[in-house]
């Protein structure tokens, strides 16, 4: 079959079925990367197939055809794209399965691997490699590789070894360069995160919002907890398991205005929320928490859409149950993540709330 008599097909098909007309020209038009798999789309001028998210310069919609299979696209005749390569995996999950590499050469390395050597291993530039695990993850790959060292520290003094053993295991060569900065891994010295936040100060006070109940509680370092519920007693006794064995302090006038400034927040989105936060989690619940702080006042992300930011698309679930441990509720926004069909899912707070909080950024955007 020539090209020619391809063209001549492809006219004729159009004239009873207009391409514009279809709803699949609209994903098309909105490069909706989430649309690449389920159909692919032939250009009769350039003679190229390509992927709904192709970033070429958008066709004449009376020169496309679009194809249930990529064996139909093929079947033209034409050759695949270049810029979006629809024959191949796409760049994106490229891109994710290469952060995924570089993610367990650091979980799997005895010491924190260079830059260099993790671009190496993953077969980039390291200049390639630095933006695209940052702008994948939401950390640079240092950053990332001391949150899996502190959550090795973790595990080490949960399991009930000495502090030494978890700083070696951990992948420290010396315990100076670890007590540098033990105190802004764990949010404590080592000795008081294994014996529970033993003489660690908390302040903590609670308020109320059009939510219910609100309990906001700071170390040294920042806002440790954001809890929401119906009844302020199982709010503190939840932050009391949480630091069995810290000193609860309750707060002042000062750190009071903490609290009126959180429940304006929840009362009017628009207005922001910028807290020096002490967040605790392992380097996944991290990873996961930064991209939730990059959604958006009044937008809606898919569980499936963090874990793909994140590079590692297979692993919606942990990314839902990073959500459900989140304890900073609004100041890391979980609440904006909702199953791929729109539903809200679960919220560890109540899907009322969860549903309270997106109706009151849709109105405030």
């Amino acid at each position: 079959m020539t090209t020619m008599t391809i063209q001549v097909q492809a006219a004729a098909s159009r004239r009873f079925a207009p391409v514009a007309d279809d709803p699949r020209w609209a994903r098309i038009v909105a490069r909706d990367k989430g649309s690449d798999g389920e159909f692919w789309y032939s250009v009769a001028t350039t003679q190229v197939y390509c992927r709904p998210s192709c970033p070429s310069r958008l066709a004449n919609p009376e020169n496309v055809t679009l194809h249930d299979t990529l064996e139909r696209a093929r079947a033209t005749g034409f050759r695949p794209c270049r810029r979006c390569r629809p024959d191949g995996p796409s760049l994106d999950c490229e891109k994710a399965a290469l952060v995924a590499r570089a993610c367990r050469v650091i979980e799997e390395s005895e010491e924190e691997p260079s830059l260099e050597a993790l671009a190496q291993a993953v077969g980039r530039s390291p200049s390639y490699f630095h933006r695209t695990f940052k702008a994948a993850t939401g950390l640079t790959p240092k950053d990332y590789a001391a949150a899996d060292r502190a959550r090795k520290v973790r595990e080490g003094l949960d399991a009930g070894g000495s502090v030494t053993e978890a700083i070696y295991e951990a992948g420290f060569n010396s315990s100076g360069r670890f007590y540098e900065k033990s105190t802004g891994m764990l949010g404590m010295t080592p000795t008081q995160y294994r014996g529970g936040g033993a003489d660690e100060e908390i302040r903590f006070a609670v308020g109320q919002s059009l939510l219910g109940a609100i309990l906001v509680a700071s170390s040294t370092k920042g806002v440790a907890s954001i809890l929401l519920g119906d009844d302020p007693d199982v709010l503190v006794r939840n932050l009391q398991d949480r630091f069995p064995k810290a000193r609860l302090i309750g707060a002042d006038r000062d750190y009071e205005a903490l609290i009126a400034r959180i429940v304006g927040f929840v009362e009017n989105p628009g207005i922001g929320l910028d807290l020096p936060l002490d967040v605790r989690g392992t380097a996944f619940q991290r990873r996961v928490w930064q991209a939730l702080q990059e959604i958006p006042v009044g937008a809606r992300v898919s569980y499936s859409e963090i874990a793909r930011r994140i590079g590692a698309p297979k692993s919606v679930r942990a990314v839902a149950g990073a959500c459900a441990a989140n304890t900073l509720a609004v100041a890391i926004p979980c609440h904006r993540v909702v199953r791929t069909d729109g539903a809200l899912s679960g919220y560890a707070w109540g899907v009322e709330r969860k549903r309270a909080l997106l109706d009151r950024e849709a109105r405030n955007r």
